[in-house]
């Protein structure tokens, strides 16, 4: 066996024009990252090389992924690079799997500079599918817009990598593996470990596990369902939820991680969740559950597959927010919501006297805010609610946190949102995604859109659809000033705000591998009304929202690809 110091290669490249992170870092499809030559290995070290080289030198890095199709290779190049350029330890979840939250949770405790995650979120996977990378910083949340331009620069003059080809890594057996490098004075460590049980021990701080246990196993237990589709957080559902707190082992499906996701979207909206929607319409559930492909978003129902839209799901966690023991002892510091996302949570937040910031799309902005200790609840309208424990939304603790209020109140699902609607009022909301259109029509359109209610004239005009009338009160592109650093993001979506309070908001997506995805909000608040069926009630703005864009027409589309 050669013992001898494995070799470290500088190997010539040319950039590519195209790797620009978005809101979820560098998404393309699978064949991109297989077929373009260092394709990979240029965006990897465009990210090392981001990285100050005092900061690198012997650093910690955290490295996991969904599991989806191409993920084990790109670890394998990971570790080859990361060796190469002075990390001095890897932490890998066991297989290369990691959720999310779980690197969130474990650059945090073991104080890493950073993590890379590889997911497609809710993307499709496979090898037909999407791939993605997203670089973490050391607070475990996504890397702020000043460093993923950095990388992005980076990546476009860059002219070589470094790489230690030999190096090959076990991701099969826990536990650490040393590698002597040439030119190294320390040897190069990887730590396979058990991202599960980092993950588990965390909540058990948050949360009661005792309620919790006796709500699902113990006398008059509930009855749940949820559903991992396929994705990673099958194996932290079984630990926690079936071995811990005593749920039945068939109460979880689709608990096993594949390249492919099992051939479906992993994606927790009631078009895509349909196992576990189908399987709660005849009551016998009372909870159910759906989580994405990476573990951060997740879908929550009631019996009969009643739905709870994710903008009140934050919101009726917020009312109830001391339901759960760790704000007990740390109290309530804010409470915030990206600007698309339903006016739900700001009712709590004024009654309450809770700080309510209204943020861009995109989590690092609710990092920036914990950070600072400004904020300790949060949620995004695509499915995405988290606390302060980590960095990053989390599927999982928005579970345990319904679960908690479940434990509580013992009263059903649908009983607590509509206590929750007579004593606020309610948003009715719905979103309309149109995927992969035209992308220079998409923009055109916005350009236009822009300049129509940037107009003087616009506000105060009068829109009537059958008896309703709505007149304009504001319109703006959606700009943010950050309360921490002051530091301004600019063109977050267009908002027309109507006198009633009605929302109509355009945005592009960022989420995307190809094409673009234009997304219209509606948001309309009733007092009195808050019993009855959310299309209809927003028909009438979905009316004006679709003739002032021209969206149909402009899009060569006759509806939305998917209504949520």
């Amino acid at each position: 066996m050669d013992n001898s110091p494995l070799q470290v290669l500088t190997v010539p490249t040319a950039p590519y024009p195209d790797q620009r992170p978005g809101t979820s870092g560098l998404r393309k499809k699978v064949f991109v990252f297989q077929s373009r030559k260092n394709y990979l290995h240029n965006f990897i070290q465009s990210i090392f090389s981001s990285i100050d080289l005092r900061d690198r030198q012997g650093s910690t890095v955290v490295v996991g992924g969904d599991g989806r199709f191409f993920n084990r290779a790109a670890i394998e190049v990971i570790v080859q690079m990361a060796a190469a350029n002075g990390v001095g330890r890897l932490i890998i979840g066991h297989h290369g799997i990691m959720s999310t939250p779980a690197v969130s949770c474990v650059i945090r405790k073991y104080k890493a500079i950073g993590g890379i995650i590889l997911t497609a979120s809710h993307n499709p996977g496979g090898p037909d599918g999407d791939f993605g990378i997203k670089f973490n910083t050391a607070n475990g949340g996504p890397a702020k817009e000043d460093v993923t331009n950095q990388i992005f620069q980076i990546s476009r003059t860059i002219e070589e990598f470094a790489i230690c080809p030999g190096l090959q890594v076990d991701l099969t057996t826990l536990g650490k593996q040393t590698f002597d490098l040439e030119n190294k004075f320390k040897p190069f460590t990887v730590e396979i470990v058990d991202s599960v049980e980092s993950y588990a021990n965390l909540l058990r701080n948050i949360f009661d596990f005792a309620a919790l246990k006796d709500l699902l196993s113990g006398v008059n237990h509930i009855k749940i369902r949820l559903d991992a589709m396929n994705g990673v957080v099958g194996p932290y559902v079984r630990r926690i939820l079936c071995e811990e707190l005593g749920c039945p082992a068939n109460s979880a499906i689709n608990c096993v991680p594949m390249e492919d996701f099992g051939g479906q979207d992993p994606d927790p909206n009631l078009a895509y969740a349909v196992d576990l929607v189908d399987s709660m319409r005849d009551g016998q559930y009372d909870f159910g559950a759906a989580f994405d492909g990476d573990g951060d978003r997740n879908m929550i129902l009631g019996k009969h597959s009643f739905f709870v839209s994710p903008s009140d799901s934050v919101a009726v966690i917020a009312d109830n927010i001391f339901c759960i023991p760790y704000f007990q002892h740390t109290g309530v510091r804010g409470f915030a919501r990206s600007m698309p996302t339903s006016a739900a949570l700001d009712r709590v937040a004024k009654a309450t006297k809770i700080e309510l910031y209204e943020t861009p799309t995109g989590w690092k902005f609710f990092g920036n805010l914990m950070d600072a200790g400004h904020l300790s609840l949060c949620g995004e309208e695509s499915f995405g609610t988290g606390g302060d424990h980590i960095r990053e939304m989390d599927g999982l603790w928005a579970v345990l946190a319904w679960l908690s209020i479940l434990a509580t109140r013992r009263q059903s699902m649908e009983e607590i949102l509509k206590d929750h609607w007579v004593k606020y009022g309610r948003n009715y909301y719905t979103r309309y995604d149109y995927e992969n259109v035209d992308i220079d029509a998409a923009c055109e359109m916005m350009e236009d859109l822009e300049i129509m209610i940037a107009d003087k004239s616009f506000v105060k005009q009068r829109f009537a659809v059958e008896d309703k009338i709505y007149q304009v009160e504001k319109a703006d592109n959606f700009e943010y000033t950050d309360p921490v650093d002051s530091t301004i993001t600019r063109n977050q979506g267009l908002r027309i705000i109507f006198s009633d309070g009605s929302r109509i908001i355009y945005r592009l997506s960022g989420t995307g591998s190809d094409g673009a995805t234009v997304r219209i909000y509606i948001d309309s608040y009733e007092k009195e009304h808050i019993f009855e069926e959310t299309q209809v009630m927003l028909a009438p703005l979905a009316t004006i929202a679709l003739k002032i864009s021209q969206l149909h027409h402009r899009m060569g589309r006759s509806g939305p690809s998917l209504i949520t």
